[in-house]
């Protein structure tokens, strides 16, 4: 034993050797390359003194990074995220500063712009030979993980005998269809999912509701309901405003009527952790969650995930230099594009590079340090979703060379987190899953030269400027999802919506329809009828609508409340679809969507803020193209095609998530709510084993 333990000591000895080393030479490099910082002094030096004077500065700017930076950067974490990434920078550079103020041979520091960008380079030196070093032996890596989970090196092997964890991924975006084509072949796009599908997990479609955004499917999943979330967004005419599910103001209000309608906190309120989310599912930890970004109390305020993050100067450095990269490479994809001639395709341009940036590097890498902490702490469940897959797919497609880069990133962030897991203090059950697909296919203005809110305005006798949007609102911008995330990271106050206001000179008139887009899923709303205006109404006062839109091929279903038939579905060539007594009068116009559209479509009936009428487009019954009402390529948010196919890769030891073939009841995981349900579940089923095998008693039920 002693002679293992002096072995050990020699290696990690001679990997901080090597790594003093590796940084002395970076120093002596940027000295020779960089006009403005010399280790030299005027009168000339030798290079031996030159060398000593590396070596001291690359020293003491190791000890101050090994000793210091963790409890400076803890005493920084009420920081936004991304102003804790630039204060890391200049810190780190003015740590170096001082290293070569106060060796013995020093010359004085450099310019702080310019030890900014040394310390920035020598960090990540340092950090990638480490790394190298610990990589490349075994024990050393198990040791590594095992510091960060607050282990001590004479424990020897930890116990693990508490009750097991659970960790949620979600992928946000990725279909049931995308992910069986990632993981199949001789080659798969995402090994390491790959590798849990053919051996511990098992791949499950779930069918989302006819709302299949991130704000119904992740309100549902976390706090169990998802009732009166009709769309993305929605107009509300009690109040005038347009209720937006990923402004943190929408959201808090949205987790709250949750709650009140469950009497519930949620998924996580049992020593849980929510990274990344819409919603806080109730956790005592929470991480860029923007329900929780406008107000947050006083024990929420943990930012643990950043401090794991960030402890490491050198994630910093790699962040940031993926980051410019990821600013380079969108402007090249979309050129490449627009070069080949690709149809169809939609803009790239404004700040969408800078939020496709963020979501794809910063999102990601600050949500996966967090989730790696959580585990290496032993927290009971972690909720995080990694949004890049979605955010790149609206503007790329859901199966474009841009979108498999970032599936190949995200199997990374996997692979990450599982290898915590190997060294985790208790055990740890891995789910992913992913809230709604995406549907590809030309834009509605772009297939038929006129935007749904001219359309609708057109249907009403209305004048309809040329490439009129959708009111009351300015075009739905590039990057919209990932937008409010940004902002909330920063901690920039969140933009108004602004409210709907009568667009007529005449102060007598009705007005304007409010016109809204949630992927192909539209919503009019009529402000001057109360409450939901009728058919027969909306008939007396526009009797054009109607017949103009069913008759729109870009258009497969509208739905309407009808004072003599409640409500009613309706299709080109005045067919019809009565929900309440399942009469169809000629073609059923839900059929090109599947056998659940009628139950998706009749749940949404019974909110209270279904609009006055709900549009669906059209679909393509081979392809399973739809069109957007919004700007974007690839889009999901209503019926039709792969956007209502969503995964569920779930570990083998835990319940299957519908009944086997022959069980009661049979039949398929239908709407997010019902995902709750088999997430409850498995929670409970991971503790309640854990205690029978190592006979501890298990914790209630969450």
């Amino acid at each position: 034993m002693r002679v293992r333990g002096w072995r050990n000591g020699g290696a990690v000895l001679l990997r901080v050797l090597v790594v003093w080393a590796a940084s002395t030479v970076t120093l002596v490099l940027l000295a020779w390359l960089m006009p403005d910082f010399s280790l030299q002094s005027a009168d000339g030096d030798s290079f031996t003194k030159v060398g000593v004077t590396a070596a001291a500065g690359a020293g003491l700017f190791g000890l101050l990074n090994a000793l210091v930076w963790p409890w400076l950067v803890r005493a920084l974490l009420l920081a936004p995220a991304l102003a804790l990434g630039v204060l890391v920078f200049l810190l780190n550079g003015w740590f170096l500063v001082f290293a070569l103020s106060v060796v013995p041979a020093g010359r004085g520091g450099p310019p702080t712009g310019t030890a900014v960008v040394i310390a920035a380079v020598m960090s990540t030196v340092s950090s990638a030979t480490s790394t190298f070093l610990a990589v490349r032996v075994r024990g050393q890596q198990r040791r590594r993980m095992r510091r960060l989970a607050g282990w001590r090196a004479t424990r020897g092997t930890p116990p693990r005998t508490r009750a097991a964890g659970t960790v949620f991924l979600q992928l946000d975006g990725i279909g049931y269809d995308v992910l069986t084509e990632a993981l199949t072949g001789p080659r798969p796009l995402m090994p390491t999912l790959a590798g849990l599908y053919g051996t511990t997990h098992r791949l499950t479609p779930w069918r989302t509701d006819w709302s299949s955004q991130t704000g119904a499917a992740q309100l549902a999943i976390l706090h169990g309901s998802n009732h009166d979330v009709p769309a993305f967004r929605w107009y509300e005419k009690e109040s005038g405003e347009v209720v937006v599910s990923n402004r943190p103001s929408s959201a808090a209000e949205l987790q709250r009527r949750a709650v009140t309608r469950s009497g519930d906190p949620g998924l996580l309120a049992y020593d849980g952790a929510s990274r990344g989310n819409l919603f806080s599912g109730g956790a005592e930890q929470v991480a860029l969650v923007l329900s929780m970004a406008a107000r947050r109390s006083p024990g929420q305020r943990s930012r643990a995930g950043y401090f794991a993050y960030f402890s490491d100067p050198a994630h910093a450095v790699r962040t940031a230099a993926s980051f410019l990269a990821e600013l380079v490479r969108e402007p090249c994809q979309a050129l490449r594009a627009r070069l080949r001639g690709v149809r169809p395709r939609v803009g790239r341009g404004g700040l969408y590079p800078l939020i496709r940036a963020f979501a794809t590097v910063v999102q990601r890498d600050v949500v996966t340090a967090a989730v790696v902490g959580d585990v290496l702490n032993g927290r009971t469940a972690v909720y995080a979703d990694l949004v890049a897959y979605d955010e790149v797919a609206h503007h790329s497609g859901p199966r474009g060379r841009d979108t498999r880069q970032v599936l190949r990133a995200l199997d990374r962030c996997v692979a990450a987190v599982a290898e915590a897991i190997e060294y985790a203090p208790r055990p740890y059950h891995l789910v992913l899953l992913s809230d709604h697909g995406q549907s590809q296919g030309e834009t509605f203005e772009s297939a038929y030269g006129q935007t749904l809110g001219g359309l609708v305005r057109a249907g009403c006798g209305r004048p309809v400027a040329a490439g009129e949007g959708a009111r009351p609102a300015r075009r739905p911008e590039a990057g919209a999802e990932a937008r409010e995330a940004a902002r909330a990271a920063l901690r920039r106050p969140e933009r108004e919506v602004p409210r709907p206001l009568p667009d007529d000179p005449d102060p007598g008139s009705a007005p304007a329809p409010v016109v809204l887009g949630s992927g192909n899923l539209g919503l009019v709303s009529f402000p001057g009828l109360p409450g939901r205006a009728d058919r027969e109404t909306i008939e007396a006062l526009h009797p054009a609508l109607l017949p103009t839109l069913t008759s729109h091929p870009g258009i497969g279903f509208v739905l309407v409340h009808s004072a003599a038939h409640g409500p009613v579905v309706l299709g080109a060539d005045g067919a019809e679809f009565r929900l309440d007594s399942g009469e169809v009068r000629g073609a059923d116009p839900l059929a090109p969507f599947g056998p659940g559209a009628a139950a998706a479509v009749r749940r949404a009936t019974s909110f209270p803020h279904t609009a006055d009428l709900m549009i669906n487009s059209s679909v393509d019954p081979d392809s399973g193209a739809v069109h957007a009402f919004e700007t974007q390529l690839g889009c999901h948010g209503g019926l039709g095609g792969e956007q209502n196919r969503a995964f569920l890769l779930s570990p083998l030891s835990l319940s299957p998530p519908v009944p086997a073939a022959g069980a009661e009841p049979p039949g398929e995981l239908v709407g997010a709510e019902s995902v709750h349900r088999v997430l409850r579940r498995w929670l409970h089923e991971a503790m309640a084993h854990s205690a029978r095998r190592t006979g501890t008693p298990a914790p209630a039920a969450p």
